[in-house]
């Protein structure tokens, strides 16, 4: 005997209409779910920047840039165990689901150093790579920050605030080195 949902399932199956994807049988059905889904996707992501983000500091020359990335690095490590908070504020174990974006932004930053030589253009190519990244991350947080106040998620949406700052800040950190100096010096290679 079939229950209500499988016959939800069933039929939606059945009418959903040509070109729109169909749902995977574990996929989110309402806000929660997203929500622990994105802290998931994040939470991979934070630790997979953990192993990058040593690698943009040993290729960078400039002094500014690597105390830009060291710094992050330490913030990076704080967010992790600020997203574990998360995860036991809505009672749940913290645990990491492959964020393919972050995956994507990380392997063209190894590209990225690949394709420039070491020295001021390639500290810019860095700077490029590193701002994608905080931009993807600021849009991610800023998601989940707006999910944790609809949810009436108060403690958790704070928490993700202070992530969300975070991310802004070394955002605009590194605009401020692109700009005052490794921008200029780069061009000046031309």
């Amino acid at each position: 005997m079939k229950t209500t949902d499988s016959k939800n399932a069933a039929a939606a199956k059945e009418t959903t209409p040509r070109g729109v994807t169909k749902p995977k049988s574990n996929a989110a059905s309402g806000l929660t779910e997203l929500f622990e889904d994105g802290l998931k996707d994040i939470y991979w992501a934070e630790k997979a920047l953990l192993k990058a983000l040593p690698v943009m500091v040993k290729n960078a020359s400039s002094v500014e840039l690597k105390d830009a990335i060291d710094n992050h690095l330490t913030e990076t490590e704080e967010q992790i165990v600020r997203l574990e908070e998360v995860f036991k504020i809505i009672g749940k174990k913290a645990t990491a689901k492959k964020c393919d974006a972050m995956e994507g932004l990380i392997e063209e930053a190894k590209g990225m150093l690949e394709e420039t030589e070491l020295g001021v253009v390639r500290d810019a190519g860095i700077i490029a790579a590193s701002q994608k990244i905080e931009h993807y991350e600021i849009a991610t947080y800023g998601t989940l920050r707006q999910f944790a106040e609809t949810l009436g998620l108060p403690e958790a949406a704070t928490l993700l605030e202070q992530t969300l700052d975070e991310e802004k800040g070394a955002d605009k950190t590194l605009t401020e080195v692109a700009v005052n100096a490794v921008n200029l010096e780069a061009a000046e290679i031309e």
